[in-house]
């Protein structure tokens, strides 16, 4: 075997480390930073292992693992995998970045902040821990692997935090072997930090993560420009000479969309968004934007794809909101079906086919898997105890009960989960339950019900979980919820419930129950794609052809990664399960939620009203995609990206270039003589492109919009440099360079107008429009790792050139923060009595019923006042309302701490007509 390795690069750290701990007999080489080792790669990657076989492994991690392997020291436990995958996912973009600021900014004091985050996860799981090693009492390929990695922060006395006693603890303990201080000594040479500045400013800036962390910093692009040698600036030149003469032209779809032979076939589902309401920013990042623009990047990559979605029609939510509107829940389903068609028609959702869940389709394919599922003795039935209201004659499913979370003691949790923990939990584990109807508190009673014996299943979806995991791209949210479900066993789920509204269930003894939505919703995918064609078994029941995408919000995780597949699995019928699950984090709204009720945050509807094209949108939204952690909207953040990345950086550069051409060159692209300078500049352009598709290929949707910013900021730069206006005025050699520059930049703009498809696809048709651009560019220049040819040859002749973009004035994102930030009405004078009739239409924030004089209250003290009682049961309410929403809020302390005055006020006054003692008793679960 040899190893080939280089001074001062953190990850042969790793295998180096992993070396002297095995103790395997291999070949090292020490060679360059910018040496190809690996023959069919077409960058330097190192380190690098070249087996015996002649395959190479270029992955850190790999190389650890195989060493570690071939010594007899044994396959990774599924916890060592674990840390592994953690390392390579969250710690090591942490430690790029600590060490690019450390290194290269000299902004060391930054390192401590950058990678909090990920020590506390250390530091907390190995405090849990009684042994001296991550993953028992032996060193393991984790403990190197984890200690090289944090060797270069940790071991500097300067930068290394204090607080986390267990790391410490850990870490000199493995230190503190001779083969990991050789394995040091090696690669840094004893120069600590500097020992690796050659190596990190050959290394493409890395993204920030924080965002106050990226304001403190130089601009992005302008640290760690990567160095190209004269092979790759001679091989982008020689692809850039091919032209697009020999491509094929782009074809239109031809539905219905089917599986074929021979090539990939990809279905994309997005989560199906409740129909109950208007779907909100955050709704539309967190499902359907993103599953669009992963489309819209494989139709452009020639995969066989197709992409549906619907809206969730069943369920508590929608008789909730019948209820609310004094409609039919039929009507509902109608009238909200076409206000998210057209939300998501305006936002340039190109779904192949979108759908509802309230057809003979549904009903028909749910009740089918029910009965496989009962034939094979995977369902169960049990009596269970639920809430029911006995003012309202009812038994209350999930979303007609609120009460205060068993967990956390939010005080609005639902009957089926609690939106502040995200914990699941029964209604009749809520403390101080409420039908959420009639606002009386329920009682207990027993009904008998259907579950999804899920224990029985679980050996069937581990075996599989583990196959989906390692061989798809999960995200690492979706990874941890899952096995968080998995952690302590699986419980039976029940799957019916005691509504209306639903599908029925089949079975004789359950007559008048519906399935539960989470059982149900998910069934949706297929019945959608049967609506849309008779042959939906092709995609369904063709796992061995089909690539299934599922995208949603994190919340939605473990019903897609649990309950439908173990569905799916117990049904025996050759379904296609999930490969890829793609989930988001939230998306808030400036420091807060968004609140229809509150008229807090954009919704789908108000968009459109700004002025702001839907392409703006999409682009901040994609900007800002909660992949990793929440993210927040921000009107201030989002003009700024408008007038500095799509103004001055995208729009700019296109624009120039075909205002050169327009202007110096009679509207026709001359010709281009490649000097040095523009071949470094093709392939820093094909290297971003080559990053681009990689990220896209991972649905890493938002790291690669970045570089399609990238390019265009070294083609602003390009043509700084160059100042072909100047340029056009000197002699025939200076005029030949303007023409250059001017070529290559109008080429640079039809790469852009192809990869901005996908997240602008109005401003992307626009700039090919005004280039007269050949239709071949827009399909060729993404397939297999990346083409950047020539696709506007000299002779060419453009169109009309005019900007592609408006700034986003100071006055403007005045009026819309105004609009949208929820401000309240001027409170209306005391009410003297509360009705049930404007009880009812009183929102949470609005003024409560005033309070009934103490002289009126102490009247009652030897005796009930049922009127009054009645009365004051309704300001109760209102006011309650009022302090939870200025909690949600976030309001200033002394606003809160006087309106719980109030309410403790009317609480008094309240027991005392009821002829109770006006003494409060401490609130069950709260903190004293």
């Amino acid at each position: 075997m040899k190893l080939f390795v280089s001074e001062g690069n953190p990850h042969c750290l790793k295998v180096l480390a992993a070396l002297e701990v095995t103790g395997e007999p291999c070949q090292v080489l020490y060679v360059s930073h910018d040496e190809r080792v690996v023959p069919f790669l077409s960058r330097p990657v190192l380190p690098a292992l070249l087996l015996p076989s002649g395959t190479h492994l270029f992955s850190p991690n790999a190389i650890c693992r195989y060493l570690f392997e071939v010594s007899g020291q044994g396959s990774p436990s599924q916890l060592c995998s674990r840390w592994l995958e953690w390392e390579a996912t969250d710690l090591q973009p942490a430690l790029l970045q600590a060490l690019h600021m450390a290194v290269l900014q000299g902004k060391g004091a930054e390192v401590s902040k950058i990678i909090q985050g990920p020590l506390n996860y250390l530091d907390q799981n190995l405090s849990k821990g009684n042994t001296p090693y991550l993953t028992g009492e032996a060193v393991s390929v984790a403990d190197v692997v984890l200690w090289a990695a944090l060797h270069p922060v940790l071991s500097e006395s300067s930068l290394a935090s204090g607080e986390h006693k267990c790391v410490k603890a850990w870490f000199d303990h493995v230190a503190g072997m001779c083969s990991c201080r050789a394995a040091a000594q090696k690669v840094l040479q004893g120069k600590g930090l500097l020992g690796m500045k050659s190596y990190l400013q050959k290394q493409p800036a890395p993204q920030c993560r924080d965002t106050q962390l990226c304001n403190s910093s130089t601009a992005e692009g302008e640290e760690g420009e990567r160095a190209f040698s004269e092979e790759e600036m001679e091989a982008a030149a020689l692809t850039w000479s091919k032209a697009l003469s020999s491509s094929p032209l782009t074809t239109a779809r031809q539905h219905p969309v089917l599986p074929q032979e021979g090539r990939r076939n990809i279905l994309v589902t997005s989560a199906l968004p409740y129909v109950n309401n208007v779907p909100h920013l955050g709704n539309i990042i967190g499902c359907v934007l993103s599953a669009d623009v992963f489309s819209r990047y494989g139709r452009l990559r020639d995969w066989n794809l197709l992409f549906v979605c619907g809206t969730d029609e069943y369920g508590t939510a929608t008789e909730n909101k019948a209820r609310e509107e004094g409609l039919t829940p039929q009507q509902i389903c109608d009238k909200y079906h076409a206000v998210h068609s057209n939300i998501y028609k305006w936002f340039q959702i190109d779904f192949d086919f979108f759908g509802r869940t309230t057809t003979e389709k549904q009903t028909e394919i749910a009740q089918n898997i029910f009965w496989r599922l009962h034939e094979r003795e995977f369902l169960m039935e049990d009596t269970v105890e639920q809430l029911r209201c006995e003012n309202c004659q009812r038994f209350l499913a999930d979303r007609f009960v609120e009460g205060i979370c068993p967990h956390c003691s939010y005080p609005e949790a639902r009957g089926d989960q609690c939106d502040k923990c995200g914990r699941l939990i029964n209604a009749v584990e809520l403390r101080e339950p409420q039908c959420k109807v009639c606002r009386q508190t329920p009682i207990i009673r027993s009904s008998k019900h259907l579950f999804l014996d899920l224990p029985k299943l679980e050996a069937q979806l581990e075996q599989w979980l583990d196959k989906s995991t390692r061989t798809g791209d999960w995200t690492a949210n979706a990874k941890q919820i899952t096995r968080s479900w998995l952690r302590d066993g699986l419980k039976p789920r029940c799957i019916t419930r005691d509504l209306l509204w639903g599908t029925p269930v089949p079975h004789p003894d359950f007559k008048g129950k519906v399935f539960y939505v989470w059982f149900d919703a998910p069934i949706g995918y297929l019945s959608i794609t049967a609506n849309y064609t008779e042959h939906w078994e092709k995609w369904w029941k063709n796992p061995q052809q089909v690539e299934l995408y599922n995208f949603m919000a994190k919340d939605n995780v473990p019903f897609h990664s649990v309950v439908f597949p173990c569905s799916l699995l117990g049904a025996q019928d050759n379904y296609t399960l999930v490969n890829h699950l793609i989930a988001t984090e939230y998306l808030n709204y400036e420091d807060t939620k968004f609140s229809k009720s509150r008229g807090v945050g954009v919704f789908g509807d108000m968009a459109k009203e700004t002025g702001i094209p839907s392409d703006v949108w999409r682009f901040y939204l994609l900007y800002v995609r909660p992949e990793g952690q929440d993210s927040a909207f921000s009107w201030a953040d989002m003009a700024l990206k408008n007038n500095s990345e799509l103004l001055n950086n995208l729009g700019n550069f296109i624009n120039r270039g075909g205002m050169f051409v327009s202007k110096f060159f009679d509207g026709c692209v001359p010709v281009m003589e490649l000097q040095p300078e523009d071949k470094k500049l093709l392939a820093q352009v094909g290297w971003e492109l080559q990053q681009y598709i990689q990220l896209m290929d991972k649905v890493k949707i938002r790291d690669a919009l970045k570089h399609i910013l990238n390019i265009s900021r070294h083609g602003n730069q390009y043509i700084q440099v160059n100042e072909p206006w100047k340029k056009i005025k000197g002699g025939d050699a200076e005029r030949q360079r303007a023409g250059t520059v001017t070529g290559v930049s109008v080429n640079i703009a039809c790469l852009l107008s192809v990869m901005l498809s996908p997240y602008m696809p109005t401003v992307s048709q626009t700039i090919r429009d005004q280039l007269n651009a050949p239709p071949s560019c827009v399909n060729t220049m993404l397939q297999g790792t990346g083409t950047f040819a020539c696709a506007l040859s000299a002779g060419h002749c453009i169109g009309t050139v005019s900007p592609l973009f408006q700034k986003l004035e100071p006055e403007q994102i005045d009026s819309f923060k105004k609009k949208f930030g929820g401000q309240q009405p001027e409170e209306e004078p005391p009410k003297k009595k509360v009705t049930a009739q404007n009880a009812a239409s009183t929102k949470p924030a609005a003024a409560p019923a005033a309070p009934v004089p103490a002289a009126e209250a102490s009247a009652a003290v030897n005796g009930v006042d049922p009127e009054k009682a009645k009365q004051l049961v309704q300001a109760v309410v209102e006011q309650g309302e009022k302090v939870r929403a200025l909690k949600v809020q976030k309001a200033e302390k002394a606003a809160i701490t006087a309106e719980v005055a109030v309410l403790l006020d009317l609480k008094k006054q309240l027991a005392l007509a009821e002829g109770k003692s006006p003494e409060p008793t401490p609130p069950k679960g709260k903190k004293k």
